[in-house]
């Protein structure tokens, strides 16, 4: 994505299912959970910089003794920092110490049995330590004790607020996370409750009443309760003190989960190949957590699933296929090459097919995958013409004239390389923006002026500042006949509010080219019209809203709305260079990703009605001209 568009969090649980003596004798060291905890952290650094965080429990602890440990930071390298910080506490440690797994357990933090650890992305809040995952409801009874964290986003933070409030509570603040935090520890002081009255009027002491809760603690009920009015998207973690952990996941599955067991270990991530990398498993032994289930790992090691809420059609986020998750996945990787294939008769037409005269490359790294995608489909394109063009011969297959139809070929080339080591210190927009053109370097000679088509894969395009203040500018500098952009996902139209960082109507270009054409075409009544329209159901309860910004958009095709895009986009001084961009169809995003059908920010067809109440706040922000989000 040549847009920065920050997005997601990023999960990992892991518990030990045998003592750490087995994992000391196996692998050579006391603290495996910790080595594993650090490379499914590290493998998921894509999903979150603002902040890390790990935490662990040790199970079996005597009264008196701690048994929760934590650590988290923000800034740069904040994961590094965290196992620096955990590691450091072994510091001068003899090899006798750090071969006693006992003696570990009772003297020195995080050598537990269950870990979770968390990469956090803000898409509200402050990036301090304090909005930083795992968070952590602590309360004497072991039992009560709740450490929480998760990749999701509320629509209805307001209502479930008053709801804490209505029960008697009274919220830190008014975000996501302390809501659910706060809502599933009500609900687990009042499980307990109800197990201590059941035991206690069954004539059991106090000692005995609190093996039994720990054996018998609901965490089914528990969410079941907690959940019943959520609206978002999400996939959250959590371990109760006493050792049971659990991963919950929403109805819809927008926000992925996978896990995996053997009898050492239980482990759940927000991305499968992690799993597969760090512990060595094969693809097929990595389940995905069921849309609107939980995975409940139980203080005795028994792991399985429970239906927490009734699947609903499911959507899962479609921006993971494209960009966000690593593409290292089996499936993803397959899904992107697919979206890079789908969009090769629209190139071709724009090239009038002309092959010969053209060259192909991709901005920025992210896009590679559907570049390759792209060519497979433009390779199979001239092997058909090779067909024809041998067929046409007829009679005069001569060596030469064979030779010259096989031996021609597209051209791929290696056009920018981004300069890791520029930084655009300058904060004067006038200057940033020469700065920012200089990121990227070329590869001369690669393009012939005047007469090439220069084909550029990007995986999407947000805003197309990037676009705009640098890349058109630098692919201009090679004098191309043409420049074609290619989008491998559609037009970003509405804005997400499920966790990805796109929740302002006005920075949207697809927005800002369907309201340019409205204004020229004379038609200011339909955005006036809209903004009266989603005024008049701003205090309708969520489930009554409709989505009226899609009047916005009805009066255009997809191709006048991309021609419009195109004209913002291209830079000043560049008349002689003609620039197209070309995006994905909604057919071609379902038909490459038929699994992970959640494009709302394409289509605006959201899976909760909590969706459209963020994209008509956020259309009456931009009408009003407030530069804010419009959910928390």
């Amino acid at each position: 994505m040549s847009d920065s568009i920050k997005h997601e969090c990023g999960i990992a649980l892991l518990r030990l299912k045998k003592p750490l003596d087995f994992y000391l004798e196996k692998y050579g060291t006391a603290f495996y959970g910790l080595r594993k905890m650090y490379l499914l952290m590290e493998k998921q650094h894509n999903r979150g910089q603002d902040g890390s965080g790990l935490a662990n429990i040790k199970l079996d602890m005597d009264p008196g003794t701690r048994y929760v440990s934590r650590s988290r930071f923000t800034g740069n390298n904040n994961i590094q920092r965290v196992f620096e910080h955990i590691n450091s506490r072994y510091d001068g440690l003899t090899d006798e110490q750090l071969n006693d797994t006992e003696w570990l357990k009772q003297n020195k933090a995080f050598t537990g049995e269950v870990f979770l650890g968390h990469l956090r992305y803000g898409t509200y809040g402050k990036n301090s330590v304090e909005n930083t995952h795992p968070f952590h409801r602590a309360n004497n009874w072991m039992t009560k004790n709740l450490i929480l964290a998760g990749n999701f986003n509320l629509t209805n933070v307001d209502e479930l607020f008053d709801v804490l409030v209505n029960i008697g509570q009274h919220p830190k603040e008014k975000s996501d996370t302390v809501t659910i935090l706060e809502k599933i520890g009500h609900f687990l002081d009042v499980e307990n409750e109800i197990l201590f009255e059941k035991y206690k009027a069954l004539g059991y002491d106090y000692k005995k009443i609190t093996e039994l809760i720990v054996e018998n603690l609901d965490i089914q009920n528990i969410l079941k309760n907690s959940s019943v009015d959520w609206d978002g998207g999400y996939a959250m973690a959590g371990i109760l003190g006493h050792g049971d952990a659990f991963v919950f996941r929403d109805p819809n599955g927008i926000r992925p989960a996978y896990w995996y067991e053997d009898d050492e270990i239980a482990v759940a991530t927000s991305e499968r190949p992690v799993i597969q990398t760090v512990f060595n498993v094969p693809f097929e032994d990595i389940k995905e957590v069921t849309p609107g289930s939980t995975l409940i790992i139980k203080k005795n090691g028994e792991v399985f699933e429970k239906e927490i809420l009734t699947p609903r059609e499911r959507k899962s986020c479609s921006f993971e296929r494209i960009y966000f998750s690593r593409g290292s996945d089996k499936d993803i990787y397959n899904e992107r090459k697919e979206l890079g294939n789908k969009l090769v008769p629209q190139i071709l037409t724009s090239i009038n097919q002309d092959l010969r005269n053209s060259v192909f490359t991709f901005i920025p790294n992210t896009a590679e995958t559907a570049f390759y995608g792209m060519i497979k489909g433009i390779d199979a394109h001239l092997n058909q013409v090779k067909i024809d063009e041998i067929q046409a011969l007829g009679e005069n297959k001569t060596p030469e004239a064979l030779r010259e139809i096989l031996e021609f070929t597209y051209r791929a080339e290696k056009i920018a390389i981004k300069d890791a080591k520029l930084r655009t210190f300058i904060t004067q927009d006038d200057d940033r923006d020469e700065l920012v053109a200089h990121v990227y370097d070329l590869t001369y000679g690669t393009v012939n002026e005047g007469k090439d088509n220069l084909i550029v894969v990007d995986d999407s395009i947000v805003r197309g500042t990037t676009l705009r203040t640098s890349i058109l500018k630098m692919l201009g500098r090679l004098k191309p006949k043409k420049i074609v952009v290619v989008s491998s996902a559609p037009q970003i139209r509405y804005p997400d509010c499920y966790g990805i960082d796109m929740s302002k109507m006005g920075e949207f270009i697809a927005f800002q080219a369907a309201i340019a054409l409205l204004k020229e075409s004379g038609k200011q009544s339909v955005i006036d019209d809209v903004y009266k329209q989603s005024v008049a159901q701003a205090n309708l309860p969520k489930e009554e809203m409709r989505n009226f910004v899609k009047d916005i958009y009805a009066s255009f095709s997809p191709d006048e709305i991309s021609a419009k895009i195109a004209k913002i986009l291209t830079p000043a001084g560049m008349d002689d260079v003609e620039v197209e961009i070309i995006y994905q169809t909604l057919e071609g995003l379902h038909a490459s990703c038929p699994e992970n059908s959640g494009d709302w920010y394409f289509s605006g067809d959201y899976p909760t009605p909590g969706g459209n109440k963020a994209v008509n706040q956020a259309f009456i922000n931009y009408y009003e001209g407030k530069n804010v989000r419009a959910y928390c």
